[in-house]
């Protein structure tokens, strides 16, 4: 079949993940680390990709540079504060659409309206109820395409 000279067609690579399920990834920016710990454990026993930060200026460099399906994030975070990243974020076209959720303990009309002003898409007061983060989780996998 193969004729002197003839060069057979080259296949193409297939690298795309049809038909596979892609982990539902989630970043957690969160300064206390048992809290931390706590929110990774959880939400990873719900078939969840979790990666977490210990300030705003790492939380804020990670979600540049890696693709989440939800954001994380304290409000009051060494280097950086929350409201700040958050700010930042919503402004950046490349993250703008990431659901972004403030968790945590500051819980006054006035903290939640300026997570709002900054963007955030919801607030999760603490000390939260692990049945919250699970229900938030399972709402915006739903909405995924494919989900």
């Amino acid at each position: 079949m193969n004729q002197p000279g003839a060069t057979r067609p080259r296949r193409k690579r297939a690298y795309t993940l049809r038909g596979v399920a892609t982990p539902f990834r989630i970043l957690v920016v969160e300064d206390e680390p048992v809290i931390r710990e706590l929110v990774r454990s959880l939400l990873s026993e719900s078939d969840c990709q979790v990666e977490a930060a210990a300030n705003g200026v790492e939380g804020l460099k990670l979600a540049r540079t890696q693709s989440f399906d939800l954001i994380l994030l304290d409000v009051v975070l060494p280097q950086m504060d929350g409201i700040t990243v958050c700010r930042m974020l919503k402004a950046d076209p490349a993250t703008a659409k990431v659901p972004l959720h403030m968790l945590t303990a500051k819980a006054k009309k006035s903290d939640v309206e300026a997570a709002e002003r900054a963007g955030a898409d919801g607030y999760i007061h603490k000390p939260f109820r692990g049945a919250e983060l699970l229900d938030l989780v399972t709402q915006l996998k739903a909405k995924r395409p494919g989900g």
